[in-house]
């Protein structure tokens, strides 16, 4: 049978539809009466803008090559794509990298494919582009090209962009506007590559095939933020929808036979598996206009004149239709069937354009353009085959819907079930072409012949969904109309996959494309379309659980803003799985210093996480501005900044351990070791805000405790010094303006006594480092009399003996001064009011280890400063001072011979006994008191 007369003839009559159950859900939406008017000017608007976009990146990556010469005076067209060559003439497949492409899968960390199954990317896009990117090599290119992986430095930006489209769309209602602008900013860093691409398109250095297989994972993010985009608008805008289509079902009027135009109309509405099917559809075909852009402004490159067949019409004309020596035997008509009907060949170069056009073809057709493949058929003297693509559109008679004054004419194929049949008679031959039978294969169902040519994922799912589309829709018009099947599709079309979960085993079952099918954007792509949000979070959470390390951090960025898309648009979500991604995020941001971008993500968590994330991020901040910056931030996201602020410092403070040396165990460890630098600045995030003063004052009080244990007097008094001197007035202030009363709680109280306390003794031992400077290292040097000196010798002598005596007198003075000043500020620790020192007034059980960490210190404190206090008094001689410590020390009031050991009782007694003995060569008694 003549097929292609054949289905020229089925179709001649069909004419421009507004519905189409294997076309695009654009125009299904654009051309339905259902949709309202300014939800129809507002997709036109949308498409308006996409298309001004594609234009513009048109217009920066498509070149034109040069014409080519043809044999016998003819020659090939300049707008030939480079891909569409003699030697892979059924192979649309290209190679993307110039090097050995790495699989993306769960299991490998470099985040790249293998390309050549792609129909997508290829190395003949960036030759295609190449010639169009003339412009001259700007500052930044030529830095970026000079980075160690220049895709990663193009894209560093991303994550601010991101954040800031957030907060330009904070909203909820808008959310799908902030889809659009992700997409937007992926779009802007593809172009960079391409263009980065195309500059390293000849070097093989590792760098550049990171920069490839960066192009290659944004082009992945941007279409998939174009499916979810799609696909949940649909679902919300329809939910509410579904309850009125539920009361038009009831309707007795929807039950009569309807055309297969209005019949497919309806499945539509009230159908949401094809709806969405049908979307998934259109995004995929989508996703593959990239490369039929970038084959050129034009597709006219099979022939120079709207001539089929030139070279055999040509050659036919010239012999006059006869055929010499050992020639081929051609053919002698040229009509579509000729070289079936009378099994002769066409010229050589006829037979190459026609494998051409066919793959072009089937490119457009892959990619929604079927007008556009109707055009390059016509205008390549092939009107016919132009035809046989026309004869899918529903036939609907408009006159059958009521009398409106006049007839309008009829749209559609009333013939399309023959043609329909013949598309799949055509397909299943194996005497066509490959590609030819794929078109035919696509327009009819003909799943088995479309995937002769798939070669990547995205075209086995769009293969499949096409038959599923075709398959609901043929099913729901022979239900609802009446259909001449006098001429039938075989059983093989019905039994054919057409539910999605079915569709994707069977995809993940294709042994070519079952690595492909692991990849991490084709995983989320897949539960995206089958709708199980479920399913998704928690695959995405096993991704960050089992191999975060290795996860692509931009892969780890996507999902973050897939998660908070998602709790924006979704009533229930498990959100422990959403916290698993944030925080994966969050922890990246920290790691690779996103400081302005970490306050925003952690408010996206739960309190107690909050806490934790933007605590531990600080942690890591040494610089006041950026202290102060960062706490701002968090400021204008609502953290909580006084429990994060204390956080801080305890995780600071506690890296160490937070407790003391035992009494047996005190160490002298001047050395202010980095650790400890981090534990005194971090008392700053306590100190910006006055509200947090009493906080930072407890903070400071168990640092300066571990410092003081160690004998890091040094390390305590910078942290002393980092609370103002009206920390004590701020603290009774902002108690007062909260309660309106003066008397402090409990543990505030305690607080400001324990600073006191540690005033007391930093001032002592500062005090105490004066008097031992002066007493060691001031003292006059008594001058040496000269032997045997001269008269003049002699007077030098007195004259320098005089001045130490004036010298020695003002160092016994200045002497005795700072002894008395030390032995005062010593004795106002040991003798500290209201208790002694480290002794809290008030009960307070909010911190069971502070108490210990206290007496732990007045047993490691005060049985030194009262040997450094009877160091001092026996050193300047005075004894009977001396052996008044005793008094002071046996006292009831104070009891301070509690926190001595018996050890260090028995070397107290021995020094008493030493200044007892030395009060006597002083006529006083053993005591220390005036004999009479």
């Amino acid at each position: 049978m003549a097929r292609r007369s054949f289905l020229a003839d089925t179709s001649a009559n069909a004419a421009d539809a507004s519905l189409s159950f294997t076309g695009g859900v654009r125009s299904q939406i654009e051309g339905s009466s259902f949709l309202r008017g300014d939800d129809r000017q507002r997709v036109k608007d949308r498409r308006s803008l996409n298309i001004q976009k594609s234009l513009q990146i048109l217009d920066e990556s498509v070149s034109s090559p040069t014409p080519r010469s043809r044999t016998g005076g003819l020659r090939r067209a300049s707008y030939a794509p480079k891909s569409l060559t003699p030697s892979s003439k059924y192979d649309t497949s290209v190679q993307f990298t110039p090097n050995k492409a790495h699989q993306l899968s769960q299991n490998e960390p470099q985040f790249g494919r293998q390309l050549a199954g792609s129909t997508m990317y290829g190395q003949s896009m960036i030759s295609t582009m190449g010639d169009d990117f003339t412009e001259e090599i700007t500052t930044t290119n030529v830095a970026l090209l000079l980075e160690e992986d220049p895709g990663i430095s193009a894209c560093r930006g991303m994550y601010r962009d991101f954040l800031q489209c957030m907060k330009a769309l904070p909203s909820e209602t808008q959310v799908f506007d902030l889809l659009n602008e992700y997409e937007r900013v992926c779009q802007e860093q593809v172009t960079i590559l391409y263009k980065l691409v195309n500059r390293a398109a000849s070097r093989s250095e590792p760098k550049y095939q990171k920069t490839f297989n960066m192009l290659h994972m944004l082009e992945m993010e941007k279409h998939t933020w174009q499916l979810i985009k799609s696909l949940f608008h649909d679902r919300l805008e329809k939910e509410l929808e579904e309850m009125q289509m539920a009361l038009d079902e009831i309707n007795p009027l929807t039950m009569m036979k309807q055309s297969e135009q209005e019949a497919v109309t309806r499945l539509f509405e009230k159908d949401r598996t094809i709806r969405e099917s049908q979307l998934v559809i259109d995004w995929l075909e989508k996703c593959a206009q990239d490369v039929v852009e970038n084959y050129g402004d034009n597709a006219k490159f099979f022939s120079d004149r709207a001539v089929a067949w030139e070279n055999t019409l040509h050659k036919l004309k010239k012999s006059g239709g006869v055929t010499f020596g050992n020639e081929r035997p051609m053919v002698t008509e040229m009509d579509p069937d000729a070289p079936f009907r009378q099994k002769k060949m066409l010229d050589d170069l006829d037979q190459e354009d026609e494998c051409r056009l066919l793959q072009y073809l089937f490119i457009c057709l892959r990619a929604g353009q079927i007008d556009k493949a109707q055009e390059v058929c016509k205008s390549h003297g092939q009107a016919w085959r132009a035809a046989t693509l026309e004869g899918w559109k529903l036939y609907h008679d408009p006159n059958f819907e009521g009398p409106n004054g006049q007839i309008d004419p009829v749209v559609g194929n009333p013939h399309r079930v023959i043609w329909k049949c013949m598309c799949w008679a055509m397909a299943a031959d194996p005497k066509y072409d490959v590609y030819e039978k794929s078109i035919y294969g696509a327009l009819s169902g003909n799943l088995r012949a479309m995937l002769s040519v798939c070669k990547s994922w995205l075209d086995h799912v769009w293969a499949h969904y096409k038959v599923l589309v075709d398959l609901r829709a043929e099913t729901e018009i022979r239900t609802m109309c009446t259909v001449d099947t006098s001429m039938d599709v075989p059983s093989e079309y019905w039994e054919q996959p057409s539910d999605p979960e079915t569709i994707f085993h069977r995809i993940e079952a294709i042994e070519s494309i079952r690595r492909e099918s692991q990849d991490f954007y084709h995983i989320i792509q897949k539960w995206v379309i089958l709708g199980d949000v479920d399913k998704l979070l928690d695959v995405m959470a096993q991704w960050i659980r089992g191999q975060e390390k290795t996860l692509p951090q931009h892969l780890i960025r996507f999902m973050a803003h897939v998660v908070l898309f998602i709790r924006c648009t979704q009533h229930r979500v498990n959100e422990d799985n959403c916290n698993v991604v944030l925080e994966a995020y969050v922890r990246y941001l920290i790691e690779d210093d996103h400081k302005e971008l970490v306050s925003h993500y952690v408010s996206k968590l739960p309190p107690k996480a909050q806490v934790h994330w933007y605590a531990r991020f600080l942690e890591g901040i040494t610089n006041v501005e950026e202290k102060q910056m960062c706490l701002q931030l968090a400021e204008e996201v609502n953290l909580d900044i006084p429990q994060i602020t204390k956080t801080v410092v305890e995780n600071i403070r506690n890296k160490s351990g937070a407790g003391l040396p035992a009494a047996t165990d005190v160490r002298l460890d001047v050395t202010v070791t980095e650790e400890d630098k981090k534990k005194i600045a971090a008392i700053d995030w306590l100190v910006f805000d006055t509200a947090q003063r009493a906080e930072a004052v407890k903070q400071a009080n168990a640092v300066m405790r571990t410092f003081i244990a160690v004998k890091k007097l040094a390390a305590a008094r910078e942290v002393f010094d980092k609370l103002p001197v009206d920390s004590i007035d701020i603290i009774y202030r902002n108690w007062h303006i909260q309660t309106g009363n003066d008397e402090l709680p409990a543990e505030d109280e305690n607080a400001i006594r324990e600073y006191l306390c540690m005033k007391s003794y930093l001032d002592a031992m500062d005090s105490f480092n004066e008097w031992f400077t002066k007493f060691h290292h001031t003292k006059p040097v008594k001058p040496t009399a000269p032997y045997a000196a001269s008269f003049t010798e002699k007077v030098a002598f007195e004259h320098r003996l005089k001045q130490y005596e004036q010298e020695l007198d003002r160092w016994q003075r200045g002497l005795l001064a700072q002894t008395e000043n030390t032995t005062k500020l010593m004795y106002n620790v040991l003798l500290f009011a209201n208790g002694g020192w480290m002794v809290d007034q008030k009960e307070c059980d909010s911190d069971p280890g502070r108490k210990q960490q206290m007496e732990s210190l007045r047993q490691l404190i005060l049985p030194q400063l009262c040997f450094l206090l009877h160091d001092i008094l026996h050193k300047t001689e005075q004894y009977p001072e001396c052996l008044q410590l005793a008094d002071h020390i046996a006292s009831e009031q104070h009891m301070l011979y509690k926190v001595f050991r018996q050890d260090e009782l028995q070397h107290l007694l021995h020094l008493f006994r030493e200044s007892s003995l030395a009060v006597l060569d002083q006529n006083k008694d053993p005591l220390g008191y005036e004999i009479d």
